[in-house]
């Protein structure tokens, strides 16, 4: 008898964006006639730069020839990628990291669902609530988040609210834990945190001996002096912190798929009796086991994105989706909305009309409006009562949808 994994059972049976998706596709055969304005979930709509493309297709020609082609690659990442990472999203700004702790992968979402394989069941997990279901999927999956409750929370997950009450600046938990999860600037909200409040998470790491995993997926669109771009921008912080990084929203790559994440080496764990272990060596062996490595191809489209003409065109693209951004928060407040986010980050967190709930607010946007957005109650017992616009649409589609809900 083949016995199955109950903890997979024990989450909903759909993930939150396929239940966007089948409602967004009935109402759209209920109504072929509507144009519809996807607003949801946080794809983007401009082309790559051209300096990806032109790396890709020089790739491929590469393949074509004895000489060149090239087979199996290093799971860990090719080098040329993983020191033009250090070179220019580390050490331009002041951070010294060296490529053997960088690994590149197919996107952040793989990364950080996968990161839970290095870590004992048994560590008790913080969540930012609001926050990326990724997050507490996967340590429901694993066995770490203990037993589902009726609102949707987890007996063994700690909560860190995020709301409107704290500046959506969570608070330190009054147990300890041992992984943290931080997303900032953060999806779902658009919020960030400041240097100052960064540190006082790396200090509780430093002093509990926890492991912070960073998700820092939108840093290319922080605008703001005093929000930083890198947990490593925190002294210290290299000693309790993983950060994932994502190509996807900053180059376009939601569907080219290319990440990566930071171990540090002087990064430990500990085993049952105390000793420490490099997480480094740890995640290493990981890849190397379960990963066979980021096409080539893809590669060298990344590395294309730090070239002087990739830098100017990847620009283009976050002025692009930062303007949709500003159009979307002023947009919603000139229609009587409170938002929050949208400075730092593509996305504006939108409180919902009195006495609506999250999804009959989506319901209603959706039928009446022909907006996609994405409920707030889908990330958290927090997000109920709000929901997320996403700034990676078209220009022509972000402004008409602001005229429609003015109207």
């Amino acid at each position: 008898m083949a016995q199955i994994n109950e903890n997979f059972i024990k989450i909903p049976a759909t993930y939150l964006f396929s239940e966007i998706a089948k409602r967004v596709t009935l109402h759209k055969e209920e109504h072929p006639e509507v144009k519809i304005i996807r607003m949801g979930i946080g794809d983007v709509s401009l082309p790559l730069p051209d300096a990806s493309v032109d790396a890709m297709i020089k790739a491929a020609e590469e393949q074509r020839k004895s000489a060149t082609f090239r087979g199996y690659g290093p799971e860990q990442g090719y080098a040329f990628l993983r020191e033009a990472i250090v070179e220019n999203d580390f050490k331009a700004k002041g951070i010294k990291l060296e490529a053997d702790e960088i690994f590149v992968s197919d996107g952040a979402k793989s990364d950080t669902g996968n990161i839970g394989d290095i870590f004992d069941k048994h560590n008790r997990v913080a969540i930012t609530d609001p926050s990326y279901p990724v997050y507490v999927d996967t340590n429901a999956m694993a066995g770490r988040a203990g037993e589902p409750t009726e609102n949707g929370t987890w007996t063994n997950l700690v909560y860190l609210k995020c709301n409107a009450e704290n500046n959506f600046v969570p608070a330190l938990p009054t147990e300890k834990v041992d992984l943290i999860y931080l997303c900032y600037p953060n999806n779902p909200t658009g919020t960030t945190l400041t240097k100052d409040q960064l540190s006082i998470w790396v200090n509780y790491a430093k002093e509990n001996n926890a492991v912070i995993l960073f998700d820092a997926a939108y840093e290319a669109f922080i605008t703001e002096k005093d929000v930083p771009h890198s947990i490593y921008e925190i002294d210290g912080a290299k000693n309790v912190a993983i950060e994932f990084r994502s190509f996807s929203k900053t180059a376009g790559f939601t569907g080219t798929r290319c990440g990566y994440t930071v171990v540090p080496k002087q990064l430990m764990g500990f085993t049952s009796d105390g000793s420490k272990v490099a997480l480094n060596k740890l995640w290493n062996r990981r890849q190397t086991t379960k990963f066979n490595g980021t096409s080539y191809a893809v590669q060298r489209a990344a590395e294309g994105t730090y070239s002087i003409e990739g830098k100017k065109q990847v620009q283009t693209l976050i002025d692009f989706y930062t303007e949709n951004a500003r159009i979307i928060r002023e947009g919603l407040q000139q229609a009587g909305y409170t938002v929050y986010g949208g400075v730092n980050a593509p996305y504006i967190w939108a409180k919902s009309p009195e006495g609506l709930g999250s999804w009959e607010y989506f319901d209603y946007l959706l039928k009446e409006k022909n907006i996609v957005t994405t409920p707030g109650a889908g990330f958290g017992a927090s997000g109920e009562g709000y929901v997320r616009f996403s700034a990676f649409s078209s220009r022509e589609d972000t402004i008409e949808a602001m005229n429609r809900l003015k109207r």
